[in-house]
This record gives C-alpha cells, structure tokens and sequence, in this order.
C-alpha cells in the first residue's frame, strides 16, 4: 500500500514510522526551509542534510519522483521538497495524510485519494478529508473522527510535569536565531539558549525554566517575532525523549493505523 504524508514534522515522522514498521510505502513531503523544533525526531531533517534517521529507520531526500522511487525499493522513506504535494499525480497513493499541523487546510482535497486523512484542526470529516484524528492532549487525544473537526488550536501546548505554556519559548524580535545550546542538554532558568541577530543588536533568548532542552529549532534559521522557537520538558532525567518519538506522536499514529486497516485491509 502506498501512503504519501504531507509534513514531516515530529508528528508526521510518528505516523511514518508507524506505518513503515508495518511494510507501508512512504512518500512524506516538506517545504524547502522546513521548521521544526523537535527536529532529532523529524524526517524534515533530511532536507537539510539529505538524509535523516529516526529510531534506527532511515528517510533520504529524493530530488524527483523518479528518486523517491528507487528509494522507496530500499524500504526506505523518501521525502521530496513538494509544498503542495504535487507528487500525488504520479505516485497516486492509497492513503494521503495531512500532517502538516499547520492549523489550517493547506490545500488537501478529498479526492486526493481514495483515503484522505487530516491530522489536527483544520479539517473537517466528510468535507475535505473522510477522517481527522485529534491532536490535543487529553482524554481525546488520538481519537478518530468522521464527522466534524478537531478541537481548534487553542495556543496552550499540554501540560508536562506541571508545565504547559511556559514549556514553548518563541522569538522575541526578528532575526536570525543563533544558537547557544543543544538539543539535549540541561539548561538553568534563565541561561541563554540561543541569540537573535536582529537590525539593530542582538536579543538573549532566555530558558524560562530549569529543564531538558527537549527542542530547538535550526541554527542559522530566520525567524519573525512570536516564532516558536523552542521546548523544554521540566523532567531532567528524561534525555532519551530527546531523541525518540513522542507518546502523544505514537498515539496519533497508532489511530492513522486503525484507519487504514478499517477502510482498506
């Protein structure tokens, strides 16, 4: 069965594990300056340095369709910088799922395939996807929906070891962010994580509490005022999180699989 994923953010590389794990074909897809915070657990990586790996599985950037082919033959994920996803003309996939999280439907279509999955608010079940899975923590997480949308973005990230906003750190001016820290790493209240050159001096972007720096998005990457930028998690002894898929990642994915299996298998 052939799945293409728009996104390969953390969530998407979640969902791409999940079904790589049970033989599905994988075709994700990226913008060309992908931004993404949790980026030792996102296959989006490999635009950047061509190739990524996840947990022992390996995504490798395809120029063309006709790469991403051969590199799917390797049981391989292969990710192509394709903002609309235009590759869905040739690869004419069973299952296109929207893992973008941008919030908003960026262009995805019910008729795109024969099952069109939406990941988050957004989407409407029965409208412009047949199915949309939750995305907010909570009793709901992970729950499939076939008529209706998910819960709308709320801007509070869910709360981690008694932590919720302040876990997610964003841009105080514009600039390009230079950083001063590692994903990984165990940062004080108030150290300096990272620096923004900015027009007129450079802006100290503070951790706003003691924490492991569980994200950080790419150096050197330009971002506006209120960008997010950052993710600590308040749990120290947690380094593997850093560098493994998330519970709330495997949730989704788990119930992307169901769906696939109820419709298709």
């Amino acid at each position: 069965m052939k799945i293409l994923i728009r996104g390969a953010g953390d969530l998407a590389t979640g969902i791409a594990a999940e079904l790589w794990e049970r033989g599905y074909q994988i075709l994700m897809t990226d913008v060309a300056i992908p931004l993404t915070v949790r980026r030792e657990v996102a296959f989006s990586r490999a635009v950047y340095e061509e190739h990524a790996v996840v947990e022992g599985m390996e995504a490798v950037l395809a120029g063309n369709f006709e790469e991403a082919e051969r590199i799917m033959a390797t049981r391989k994920i292969a990710v192509m910088v394709d903002e609309k996803a235009e590759v869905r003309k040739e690869y004419l996939p069973d299952v296109l799922v929207d893992g973008i999280m941008a919030k908003k439907n960026l262009g995805t279509r019910i008729s795109d395939a024969p099952l069109v999955i939406g990941i988050g608010p957004g989407f409407t079940a029965g409208e412009d996807v047949d199915v949309v899975i939750e995305t907010k923590r909570g009793h709901n997480l992970g729950r499939v929906i076939r008529s209706g949308s998910a819960v709308p973005n709320t801007g509070i990230p869910g709360i981690i070891g008694g932590y919720g906003k302040e876990r997610v750190m964003h841009a105080q001016a514009e600039g390009i962010l230079r950083n001063a820290a590692s994903i990984g790493d165990i940062v004080e209240a108030r150290a300096v994580i990272a620096e923004i050159e900015t027009e007129n001096g450079t802006v100290p972007v503070e951790a706003s509490f003691s924490g492991l720096l569980r994200g950080l998005i790419r150096d050197g990457y330009p971002v506006t005022k209120g960008f997010k930028i950052a993710d600590i998690d308040p749990r120290k002894e947690e380094l593997r999180n850093c560098f493994t898929i998330s519970d709330k990642a495997r949730c989704i994915a788990g119930s992307v699989l169901e769906v696939i299996c109820g419709e298709l298998e």
